[in-house]
């Protein structure tokens, strides 16, 4: 079964979108899932208003920099990098969904829902996949 796949069934499970993304890449970032799950408990539903971006893309950009980081606290020399991932997975999301903020996505406002939720998380997935694990041969 594919991550993205995993990933929905965490949701159907009662995870949010953000948790669904974020645990199904424990192994890759060498966090436990449950560490990750609590991490990102408030991203879910943009970051509980529908006001912030989409969780699953939350979720992304949180593994982008635990993936990409150095963590070298005297010498932080990674950012630059983490934030071009970041920006990269921002536009592709918005590109693949229509939208980055969860209330534009479900249509609050205009009645027209862009994606599913589901389809948020394995665009989230994949997206991560293809953007942060591409140097590990991951398509």
């Amino acid at each position: 079964m594919s991550k993205a796949e995993q990933a929905v069934g965490l949701q159907s499970k009662g995870y949010n979108c953000a948790q669904s993304v974020a645990c199904v890449f424990a192994d890759e970032v060498g966090v436990s899932k449950e560490f990750l799950f609590r991490a990102t408990e408030g991203f879910g539903s943009g970051a509980g208003t529908m006001e912030g971006i989409c969780g699953a893309l939350s979720a992304a950009i949180m593994i982008a920099g635990l993936k990409n980081s150095t963590a070298d606290l005297d010498r932080p020399s990674s950012k630059g990098s983490t934030m071009a991932l970041s920006r990269q997975l921002m536009t592709d999301f918005k590109k693949n969904v229509g939208a980055l903020y969860c209330r534009e996505i479900k249509g609050v406002d205009t009645g027209k829902v862009l994606c599913a939720c589901p389809d948020c998380v394995r665009h989230g997935v994949r997206l991560t996949e293809r953007t942060v694990l591409k140097s590990e041969g991951v398509e």
